[in-house]
């Protein structure tokens, strides 16, 4: 079996490839499994529809939103829960592995317990290499035979190729992704010719999400209901309230209720247009970011408006309405549309993707700057190299991989190389969300190669060491 698996903030989405369709996967008559991890003081483990099912229940903690924490994540980074620490690739491991069970025993996709499952998955277009191999490691030893590994809103194109290919003339050929997730927000140009999606680039926010709307909202509760003193598992309560209440929002709602009979009350109502009025900033973000999007994709000029055949609404916080009202009045009314189905867009859009009949193919570039900081001037100045810029196109399929190199002489025993990802350079130096990777020492000294324990030696700048030269391979599979 064929499945595009969207793993998200809020909730996780699966669709199946089905000659030529792309139904979603539902979970005990529900088309989503929650991206939720329970805990106990017992040290006992739940996830998805176990999770959600104790989440009210005395003596279980909840881990909610838990892949934002992926954003800064590495291999040993670990969680406290209920009391007791677990390594995070140890948890999502266990998710996923819960959710291929469950798959099997509580869906609809009539998945035989020893078959095969090839899977497309997805991750945050601005998420770092560390996020994209944890989410891949952890995939893999769940039992998922992962084909492809894609960016969530190039994924989400896919799902527009397949309901609005009519929209794509020769004059517009352009699609802009506006994906607002439950913990981050990302928005990609395509071009779109025949059945070749090429990424133009990308921008985003990676802290930026639905759960951010929530707490705003839940601050406009607490201060309009006078509300004080509200400890951690009522705060949890109301949040998840007001979260409801978002997302019960309609084109046409007027009034917003919020049940506080968990803090001892009855309800707080307010206008929707309050509600707005303190998610609006949140909102005015990702617009901007749009604007940044079509302001200089080619590197030498502005994309004219008029070759983009839409902007597209996806991902499961875009169904908010205000977000629709602030990109029309920014872009017009005609060329902004939503998925019919936001939440399950990427999912839909990665299993068009598998369909080998549907014939799709994707031109993905890298989404962060990659380079790294070395000594200048003898020692007097520290500079960024930028190894391969944001923006690099990446190989397609069936051509050879992209080889980067870097020569130069060599002037310590031992090499420190102190490696970032960021979304922007300014100045020559990185900038905007910037992750540094942990230190690779490199033994210069030929009488060093064998030592296990650069860590403990000391570095001695030489006046004649060796030339050396860095080679870089970027292959598909880094998309």
């Amino acid at each position: 079996m064929r499945l595009g698996i969207d793993f998200g903030t809020t909730h996780t989405v699966a669709a199946v490839v089905d000659r030529g369709n792309y139904p979603v996967v539902s979970f005990d008559g529900v088309d989503a499994w929650p991206s939720l991890i329970a805990g106990n003081t017992a040290g006992k483990l739940r996830f998805g529809l176990d999770a959600a099912a104790v989440r009210h229940t005395p003596g279980w903690s909840v881990l909610r939103s838990f892949k934002r924490l992926l954003d800064d994540a590495g291999p040993d980074t670990e969680v406290s829960l209920a009391g007791h620490v677990y390594p995070l690739a140890e948890l999502l491991t266990g998710f996923l592995s819960q959710l291929r069970n469950d798959l099997h025993r509580r869906s609809n996709a009539d998945l035989p317990k020893r078959e095969r499952v090839e899977a497309a998955i997805s991750v945050p277009a601005n998420a770092s290499s560390a996020q994209r191999f944890l989410t891949l490691d952890a995939f893999t030893k769940a039992g998922f035979d992962v084909v492809a590994l894609l960016n969530e809103p190039s994924a989400a194109g896919f799902e527009y190729a397949h309901r609005y290919r009519s929209t794509i003339t020769a004059k517009r050929e352009h699609v802009l992704i506006y994906d607002l997730g439950g913990g981050t927000f990302d928005a990609s140009l395509l071009k779109m010719t025949g059945t070749r999606n090429e990424v133009v680039t990308s921008h985003g926010i990676r802290h930026l999400g639905g759960d951010d709307f929530d707490e705003a909202i839940l601050t406009l509760v607490l201060k309009g209901s006078g509300l004080t003193g509200v400890d951690a598992n009522t705060r949890e309560a109301l949040l998840e309230e007001c979260a409801a209440r978002k997302e019960a929002i309609g084109p046409n709602t007027r009034r917003f209720f919020v049940d506080l009979s968990m803090a001892g009350e009855q309800s707080f109502s307010c206008s929707v247009d309050d509600v707005y009025a303190v998610c609006s900033p949140l909102a005015q973000q990702t617009v901007d970011v749009l604007a940044q999007v079509l302001r200089d994709p080619r590197g030498d000029s502005a994309l004219d408006w008029s070759e983009v055949a839409g902007i597209y609404i996806v991902g499961g916080a875009g169904s908010f309405p205000l977000i629709g009202r602030m990109l029309r009045a920014a872009f017009g009314d005609k060329r902004v549309k939503r998925s019919p189905h936001p939440f399950a867009a990427t999912a839909i859009g990665l299993a068009g993707f598998l369909d080998k009949e549907a014939g799709y193919t994707l031109s993905e570039r890298l989404t962060r700057h990659l380079g790294v900081f070395r000594e200048a001037q003898a020692g007097t100045d520290i500079v960024f190299d930028p190894i391969v810029p944001k923006d690099t196109a990446l190989p397609a399929e069936g051509e050879p991989p992209l080889v980067v190199t870097r020569t130069y002489r060599a002037a310590h025993n031992i090499g420190r190389f102190r490696f970032v990802e960021c979304s922007q350079i300014v100045d020559g130096r990185p900038d905007g969300d910037v992750t540094p990777y942990a230190p690779v020492l490199f033994p210069f000294d030929p009488d060093l190669h064998s030592d296990r324990h650069l860590a403990r030696r000391a570095v001695v700048r030489r006046d004649a060491g060796p030339d050396v030269e860095e080679r870089y391979v970027i292959t598909r599979a880094a998309a």
